[in-house]
C-alpha cells in the first residue's frame, strides 16, 4: 500500500496580475498582448490586467486571447507624471472605461502625435472617479513626498487609491518595503502587489535590452541604469510570488480585481443618423435613395431582373442593419460629386444593384452577372466593405467634410499598426548591439522577406562576402544572438499610422468607446485601433 507523503503543500494563492505592459507601450514591452494573456491564464491567475502607457491599442487582442482561456481581462492605462511617479486606471465599469478613453483623448491630443501630457494639476483627473488607482511611486522618492503623494491621491480618488508594492530583487527591497508599509499606515492608502510586467517570460529580457536601447538611441553597451537590473519583470509563478509577498497583498489583488467588471463585450456601437429622412426609417431611406437613383440610371424604367435583384439587396440590408452604411458611403460620394470631385467605387461592391442605383459604383447590373454573396452575405454576417477611391488631390476636402458633418469627437480614422519587418527588425537590432552599419546594410539588401532565423543565418554568409576579405566580421555568438533577437522582435508594433482612409463614425461620442490621438497630418486624428480590432468590435469603418 502506498504510502502517503508526509507534508501536503498547500496550494499557492490566487493573483491578479493589475499592472503589465505589452509591446503596445512602444519599446517598453516585450511581449505581445496575446503572450501575455496565454501566460497568465497558464499560471492559474484569477485575472491580468493589460495597462498600456497612455493607451488601450493592444486591448482588442487581448481580449479575444483572454476569451480563448478563460481568464478575466481587466481594461486600463498608465500615465507618466513630470515627478518620476506613474498612475495606473483600472476601469471598474463601462462609465470607467468611458471617462478612461476621454482621459487618453485629452492627454493625447494636446501633445504631438506618439506624445501625451498629464500632469499633478491636471484638471481631467475627476474622469477616473470610476477606476481603481494605483500609485506607482519611484525608488528614489523621498518618505515626506511619499506620503504627500499619497495623500493628493486619497483626496481625489478617495477608497480607490491604492499604494503598490513590486518586489524584483533589488538591492533595497527591504528599505522600500518598510517606507511603503509606514507611507500606507500614515496616510490610510492600501497597499496591493503588482509585478510592473514587461514581458511574459523572464527569456524575453535580453529583447527588451535592445528595445530600451532602441527608444534611447543608443547601443546597449552604454544604456547603463536605463536597463531592467534583472529579469524579474515578468510574469512569476504564483508559488513564487507567495514566497515575495506578505498574503494581506496578494489578496488585495483579488479585491482590486473584484471591483473592476468592465468587459469589451459591454460596447455597443450606434452608427449616426444624419443621414436618414426625416420620418422615416434607416430602411425607408435607404430604399427611397436607391428607388432615386434607380430612375436616373434606368429613365425608362428598371429591367425586372434589377428591380428584383435590388429587392433581395435591400431585403438583406436591413436585416443585417447595414442601412447606415450604405446611406453614409452615399452621402460622402453625393458631396464628392456635387463638388466636382472625381470617385468610383470599386472591388467587390462592384456587385451590388443598390451600389449601382447609389451611383456609388459604374457596373451596371443589367449587363452583367452579379455575385452580390461576394460583397455581403447573411452566413457570414461581416459588415460590407465598400471601398470608394476619390480625386488625390481633392481627398483632403472630403475628409474635412466628413469632421465638419460628425465633428471631431464622432469621427475620426483608424490606426493601422505598422510593425517591424525585416529590414527594420535587423537594423535595430543591429544598432542596438553594436554590429557594424556596413554589415547591417549588407545582410539587409539580401531582401530576407517574412522569414526565419534559419533563412537569416542562410544569407549572413553572402552578406559577408559582399562586403569582401578585408572586412572584420563580428564574433559568431554576437551574429547569431543578432538574429535570434531580429527574429523575435519581428511583426512587434512600432507605432501607429493612419490609415488610407477608413473613417469611424457614431452617434454618440467616439472617444467614449475608444481613445483618439493626433495624426502626424495636420487636422488629422486616429483612433487606437486598427481595421482588425474594428472587425472584431463590430465597428463599421468607411473607406
Amino acid at each position: 500500500m502506498a504510502c502517503l507523503p508526509d507534508i501536503v503543500r498547500a496550494a499557492p494563492p490566487a493573483y491578479a496580475e493589475l499592472h503589465s505592459l505589452s509591446n503596445f507601450s512602444f519599446q517598453r514591452g516585450a511581449s505581445h498582448p496575446e503572450e501575455l494573456v496565454a501566460r497568465a491564464a497558464a499560471l492559474g491567475y484569477t485575472a491580468l490586467a493589460i495597462t498600456d502607457e497612455c493607451s488601450v491599442a493592444g486591448v482588442v487582442r487581448a481580449h479575444r486571447e483572454a476569451k480563448q482561456h478563460g481568464i478575466r481581462l481587466l481594461l486600463g492605462s498608465e500615465f507618466a507624471l513630470p515627478c518620476g511617479s506613474r498612475i495606473v486606471a483600472l476601469a471598474n465599469n463601462l462609465t470607467g472605461w468611458g471617462n478612461l478613453c476621454e482621459f487618453i483623448t485629452h492627454a493625447r491630443t494636446r501633445a504631438p502625435k506618439g506624445h501625451y501630457t498629464v500632469s499633478r494639476s491636471e484638471s481631467n483627473w475627476a474622469l477616473l472617479a470610476e477606476c481603481e488607482v494605483l500609485l506607482v511611486p519611484p525608488r528614489t522618492m523621498l518618505f515626506e513626498a511619499l506620503c504627500a503623494y499619497c495623500i493628493w491621491a486619497r483626496g481625489l480618488f478617495g477608497i480607490k487609491t491604492w499604494l503598490t508594492q513590486t518586489i524584483q530583487h533589488g538591492p533595497d527591497d527591504a528599505l522600500w518595503q518598510h517606507a511603503l508599509g509606514r507611507a500606507s499606515r500614515l496616510t490610510g492608502v492600501p497597499r496591493v502587489a503588482t509585478g510592473q510586467v514587461l514581458m511574459h517570460v523572464r527569456s524575453r529580457k535580453p529583447l527588451h535590452d535592445v528595445l530600451t536601447a532602441v527608444r534611447l538611441g543608443t547601443p546597449v553597451g552604454e544604456c547603463g541604469f536605463a536597463l531592467q537590473p534583472n529579469a524579474e519583470a515578468h510574469l512569476r509563478s504564483r508559488a513564487r510570488l507567495a514566497q515575495l509577498y506578505p498574503p494581506e497583498l496578494l489578496q488585495a489583488t483579488l479585491s482590486v480585481a473584484a471591483r473592476c467588471q468592465f468587459s469589451l463585450i459591454e460596447l455597443r456601437y450606434q452608427y449616426p443618423l444624419e443621414t436618414v429622412l426625416p420620418g422615416l426609417t434607416p430602411a425607408q431611406t435607404l430604399r427611397q435613395y436607391t428607388l432615386e437613383g434607380a430612375h436616373t440610371r434606368y429613365p425608362q424604367g428598371m429591367p425586372g431582373t434589377v428591380a428584383k435583384q435590388v429587392d433581395h439587396e435591400l431585403a438583406l440590408i436591413a436585416e443585417l442593419k447595414f442601412e447606415m452604411y450604405f446611406l453614409t458611403v452615399h452621402d460622402i460620394v453625393r458631396f464628392a460629386r456635387s463638388v466636382g470631385i472625381l470617385c468610383q467605387g470599386r472591388g467587390s461592391a462592384a456587385n451590388s444593384a443598390v451600389c449601382y442605383c447609389l451611383g456609388v459604383t459604374e457596373v451596371d447590373p443589367a449587363h452583367s452577372n452579379l455575385l452580390f454573396e461576394r460583397f455581403m452575405s447573411r452566413a457570414r454576417h461581416e459588415p460590407p466593405d465598400i471601398d470608394v477611391d476619390f480625386e488625390h488631390d481633392r481627398r483632403e476636402e472630403v475628409i474635412q467634410y466628413i469632421y465638419s458633418k460628425y465633428g471631431r469627437e464622432r469621427a475620426a480614422i483608424a490606426a493601422t499598426v505598422i510593425s517591424y519587418r525585416p529590414r527594420s527588425a535587423l537594423r535595430d537590432v543591429g544598432r542596438a548591439l553594436g554590429v557594424d552599419e556596413a554589415l547591417i546594410g549588407a545582410l539587409s539588401k539580401e531582401h530576407p522577406g517574412m522569414v526565419s532565423r534559419a533563412l537569416l543565418a542562410e544569407r549572413l554568409p553572402n552578406a559577408l562576402e559582399r562586403l569582401g576579405p578585408d572586412f572584420a566580421a563580428p564574433p559568431a555568438e554576437l551574429l547569431q544572438l543578432w538574429l535570434a533577437l531580429t527574429q523575435q522582435l519581428l511583426g512587434f508594433p512600432r507605432h501607429l499610422s493612419q490609415h488610407v482612409g477608413g473613417f469611424v463614425l457614431t452617434q454618440g461620442k467616439l472617444t467614449r468607446l475608444v481613445p483618439v490621438e493626433n495624426a502626424a497630418m495636420p487636422e488629422r486624428s486616429i483612433i487606437q485601433w486598427d481595421k482588425d480590432d474594428l472587425d472584431a468590435m463590430g465597428l463599421l469603418k468607411v473607406d
